[in-house]
């Protein structure tokens, strides 16, 4: 019995999104699913002052990759070696000696290569024993789907359009750190994400979601902001409150923060009684939105 043929795609695929998908489900037509991807960004090595935010953590690209019908994923550690290889050392490296390529599938906008002087149409023509798909890129209401376009929707508070591009809804993982605890004072205790340096986060507002802490899940009204209703300096926050729980002990768990739908921008009250009004407002706002 002859060994399944290992079909290779190739590809960042920061946030797995529907495009994404759409590569991973044509490459399980032709054989063993191998994905390559990098870490980190490109961007970070030819460009770090425009290293871009990420949708998702390495280990959930990988894990959303998996699910996704990849039977293995490779992680190439993207560095100014790596970047320097040419196109054919690309080729023969790693496509051939690395994975044992017999079928490549790449998004029509694929470049490889040192200076990206690769391009699909050039890895076609190659003539290395493997075949070679190129897949156009997945359109959504006439504009290409792609994880820049996830992240602009994300960074405007649009998380709706973004989970339907995402076909998930977007989270953002972390700690639950010590914060001001002002919000148990008043008789909405948040759980304060601490989030990493390259995380994705929404516009300033209030959200409906969902905070997940291990086996737990709990409907949520989300807060990202700096609370200016309250004296004082301070950054943005990433703050969930899970909805009618006033005595839980989060800290220092990871806490996994899903939005769902945008319920209104961040406002500065005066006085705590009418905040108190509206965030009773917010939570009974979320508990519609989420169907509770």
């Amino acid at each position: 019995m002859s060994a399944a043929k290992n079909c290779v795609v190739i590809g960042i695929f920061d946030g797995v999104h529907r495009g994404h998908q759409a590569l991973l489900k044509l490459a399980t037509q032709h054989g063993r699913v191998v994905v390559l991807t990098f870490y980190p960004h490109p961007t970070s090595v030819f460009a770090p002052e425009r290293t871009p935010s990420q949708l998702v953590p390495l280990e959930d690209r990988v894990h959303l990759l998996m699910k996704n019908g990849a039977d293995e994923v490779v992680v190439i550690d993207f560095t100014p070696e790596f970047a320097a290889m040419s196109p054919d050392e690309f080729i023969e490296k790693i496509l051939i000696q690395k994975l044992k390529a017999d079928h490549v599938v790449v998004g029509a906008n694929f470049t490889f290569g040192h200076k990206a002087a690769g391009t699909a149409e050039y890895l076609r023509s190659s003539n290395k024993g493997f075949e070679v798909s190129i897949v156009s890129l997945e359109e959504n209401r006439g504009a290409p789907v792609s994880s820049s376009r996830i992240r602009h929707l994300i960074k405007d508070g649009d998380v709706e359009r973004a989970a339907d591009l995402l076909t998930r809804n977007f989270y953002l993982q972390g700690p639950v750190i010590h914060g001001e605890k002002r919000g148990r004072e008043i008789g909405y205790p948040t759980a304060n994400i601490g989030l990493d340096s390259l995380a994705t986060i929404p516009a300033d507002g209030i959200y409906a979601g969902w905070l997940t802490v291990g086996p737990n899940r709990w409907p949520a009204a989300i807060s990202i902001g700096t609370n200016p209703t309250f004296p004082g300096v301070r950054g943005r926050q990433v703050e969930a409150y899970a909805l009618d729980e006033t005595d839980l002990d989060l800290y220092d768990q990871i806490a996994n923060v899903e939005f769902v739908a945008r319920l209104r921008d961040t406002l500065k009250f005066d006085g705590l009684e009418p905040l108190l009004v509206q965030m009773a407002q917010d939570c009974e706002n979320a508990k519609k939105v989420l169907a509770l």
